[in-house]
């Protein structure tokens, strides 16, 4: 029956056209709207228009009072309405309320939205047997399932979706057209009847079609020990027995991945979503309700002393990376086989995770038994999140399935659009425009053809998503980045931002005229002004204006780049520079010291991360890493916290800039007589040391009282709970970023702050 409006004569009688933006698009948000305004006796309609909801409303004047007040507090959890206009109307005859066809327009406000997490609803349809969709691996509503990797183009419908080749049931399309139902356009919609299906391949044998076979052949093979590569939401996991160390070294013999951790998903009963992880990990409230959050992100988190999952999953280390399932076809695996996999990406190390049937076959084949395919199209790679807590607040180390496009509001208004291509390693990149910045989710190290293939599609893509065209480029400094000679080569006007200005401007707030910060930019390296590789800075300033006010005593890397694999070169440097003698240094070095002598491809740096580097294989942790930060996780992992520090020398070299002097902590490094333990937590605590050294003489000579913490090397939990706790202490505020990773993933966004502040300033 249709609600009646009030008579369009009374009195009270009021319309209003609105214009909302935010995340509406893909939540259920129409459906939401139109279920209010026939609850309040309202006419009118609402339709997408691009990224925003269009809406004429009329009727009572209270009722739509009350419309308005509802619209944003009783909306969809996964919507994040924001009213971008709000006009009187004429009133019209119309006397119901409706859903409209999809206009086109409106480009500038379009919101992607993310791939989200399987809703309890829907899972408990997963696993009622009178439900139609029972154990169905592809059951969704608008609360749920993909969006940014089925996205073809906007509006958001499922024509302009890798759903478009899939024809609607008469069941599925009465639910896709019914404005009551909780699949009301929702477009990755479907059924057993007239959706995408799974199929197994295992070797030569007949391939499993149809979901319940493949399903069951499946768990099969991971019972048997066999390593998969299953199909998901933004790509393939290779998963394996998290139980079966045997089939763990083969993943790892195979793929290749020797040392580097891997990420664990456990299963996750609706009643007890966490119990399965009770035994293995110690959780935080703050980790668990992480873990529970619509973005199911891998959570890295500290294992239980009684834990049972071999080590060989991460390799001495007391974290694991831990997630839950975050679609059906996840939470049928899991509850199938009955305890915890391996999940980690298919891919080739370092490249983006693999999205296609054939490639993944191709390019995998040596590494997988078997393969779990499904035909629904994936248009674009997203990998998992990866988060952190780190004082007690998440902090985001990779950006990816579920929470990216990453968006944020800049604190100023740009003039043209811009792209940040961001850096070399952890590639992301950004479009910005008006107060706008979109972050691509995690692409990859930058050193292969796949990346940049995958690199060049997301910046063709986002551009035609938001419907912007970047008008200027921004790259990192260093001329030898991929990225850098990529934007060498396109038409456009090209800004480049230093490597630790990038990093500095992640961590410190726009604010026109206020006092000025002192951020710590540590990481590996990065190209410095100078010429020479940063990496152990203070920074003191703003965006667009910073200067050197600290740094680390710098010293020449031989081999320059190979030191980054095998920390010995580091740790031989820092013994050559300072005379001390090195028993563990390799019998093959006396020519590799000749060349460092005479400074033959021996680079000058200042990087924090490298002096990490060089402590883990002076302790005889890692003197050749087979992953990046290797070293230094090693290093985190067995550090004695409450361990008394060094005092480093702190003084001023001839330009002025602060120097701390790491010398003295070689010969304890050395010391055998102390535990690997008591050396690392002295190491760890010389560096906090060092940087309160550093912050109050900021304060002294510049009244600084504004801290920042960016680069990677403030992923060490250890060392920035330290830094944070002593500086705080003595009366600094600091800021240490969240959302925006301060590892190479954030580059992206510091170059736009860095080039619109200095151009803000420049106006």
């Amino acid at each position: 029956m249709t609600n009646r409006a009030p008579h369009l004569q009374q009195t009270g009688a009021l319309a209003l056209h609105l214009s909302i933006a935010g995340r509406v698009q893909g939540v259920g948000f129409r459906p939401f709207i139109h279920q209010l305004a026939q609850g309040l006796g309202l006419a009118g309609w609402v339709r997408n228009r691009a990224g925003q909801v269009e809406i004429l409303v009329q009727g009572e004047r209270g009722a739509v009072t009350v419309f308005m007040r509802r619209l944003f507090q009783d909306a969809p959890p996964l919507s994040r309405p924001e009213l971008e206009s709000c006009a009187p109307a004429a009133l019209t005859a119309i006397d119901d309320f409706s859903i409209q066809a999809s206009a086109d327009g409106g480009d500038s406000r379009i919101y992607i939205p993310p791939d989200l997490y399987t809703c309890n609803d829907c899972v408990a349809e997963l696993y009622d047997p009178a439900d139609r969709r029972f154990r169905y691996p592809f059951i969704n509503c608008t609360q749920c399932g993909p969006r940014y990797t089925l996205i073809r183009g906007m509006p958001y419908d499922r024509p302009a979706t890798t759903m478009a080749g899939f024809t609607l049931c008469a069941r599925c399309a009465a639910e896709y057209r019914t404005p009551s139902n909780r699949r009301y356009h929702a477009e990755p919609v479907a059924c057993p009847a007239c959706g995408p299906v799974l199929e197994f391949h295992n070797g030569d044998r007949p391939v499993v079609a149809g979901n319940e076979a493949a399903l069951a052949a499946a768990v099969t093979a991971l019972r048997a020990g066999q390593v998969l590569a299953v199909k998901g939401i933004g790509g393939y996991h290779l998963v394996c027995d998290a139980g079966n160390t045997r089939a763990i070294l083969r993943l790892r013999a195979t793929k290749p991945r020797p040392h580097k951790p891997l990420a664990v998903m456990f299963p996750s009963p609706a009643d007890r979503p966490l119990h399965c992880l009770d035994t293995e990990v110690s959780l935080s409230r703050t980790e668990a309700d992480l873990l529970l959050s619509a973005q199911r992100p891998v959570v890295i988190v500290h294992r239980a002393a009684g834990g049972t999952l071999p080590g060989c999953i991460a390799p001495g280390l007391g974290d694991l990376g831990v997630m839950l399932p975050y679609s059906p076809l996840h939470h049928l695996l899991l509850n199938d086989f009955g305890s915890a996999l391996v999940a980690t990406s298919a891919n080739i190390s370092g490249e983006p995770v693999l999205t296609e049937n054939a490639a993944v076959q191709q390019r995998l084949g040596h590494v997988a038994d078997g393969f779990l395919h499904h035909n629904r199209p994936i248009e674009r790679p997203a990998d998992d999140p990866v988060y952190r807590v780190i004082q007690g607040r998440p902090r985001l180390l990779r950006p990816g399935r579920g929470c990216a496009p990453l968006e944020h509001a800049l604190p100023f208004r740009l003039k043209q659009p811009v792209l940040a291509v961001g850096g070399h390693m952890k590639n992301t990149v950004a479009l910005a425009w008006d107060e706008r910045i979109v972050i691509s989710p995690h692409i990859g190290d930058m050193g292969n053809a796949r990346s940049l293939e995958v690199f060049e599609k997301t910046v063709v893509d986002l551009q035609a998503l938001y419907r912007v065209t970047a008008e200027t480029l921004l790259c990192d400094a260093h001329p030898g980045y991929a990225t850098t000679r990529w934007a060498e080569r396109q038409a456009l006007p090209l800004h480049r931002i230093f490597h630790h200005h990038a990093h500095a401007a992640v961590a410190c707030p726009v604010t026109p005229g206020a006092d000025p910060v002192l951020v710590f930019a540590w990481d590996g390296v990065g190209l410095g002004p100078d010429g020479t590789l940063w990496g152990g800075e203070a920074l003191l300033g703003e965006p667009g204006r910073w200067r050197r006010f600290a740094s680390l005593r710098p010293f020449h890397l031989p081999g320059g780049e190979r030191a980054a694999r095998e920390p010995w070169r580091s740790a031989a440097a820092l013994c050559w520079e300072t005379g001390q003698h090195w028993p563990g240094l390799p019998d093959n070095a006396t020519l590799l010291q000749q060349a460092w002598a005479r400074r033959m491809n021996t680079p000058q740096t200042s990087a924090a991360g490298r002096l990490f580097d060089a402590a883990a294989a002076l302790t005889g942790l890692c003197s050749v890493a087979s992953f990046e930060g290797q070293g230094p996780m090693l290093l985190e992992a067995v550090c004695d916290g409450d361990a008394e520090p060094v005092t480093l020398p702190l003084s001023q070299d001839a330009q002025g800039v602060w120097i701390t002097d790491w010398a003295p902590l070689l010969p304890l490094l050395l010391d055998s007589g102390r535990t690997v333990s008591v050396r690392a937590g002295i190491f760890h605590a010389s560096l906090g040391a060092a940087i309160m050294q550093q912050a109050r003489c900021a304060r002294a000579q510049h009244g600084v009282t504004q801290l920042g913490l960016s680069g990677g090397v403030f992923q060490n939990r250890v060392l920035t709970e330290l830094v944070c706790r002593q500086l705080r202490h003595d009366g600094f505020e600091v800021r240490l970023p969240d959302v925006i990773p301060v590892n190479d993933a954030g580059l992206c966004y510091g170059q736009v702050i860095e080039y619109g502040s200095g151009v803000i300033r420049a106006q």
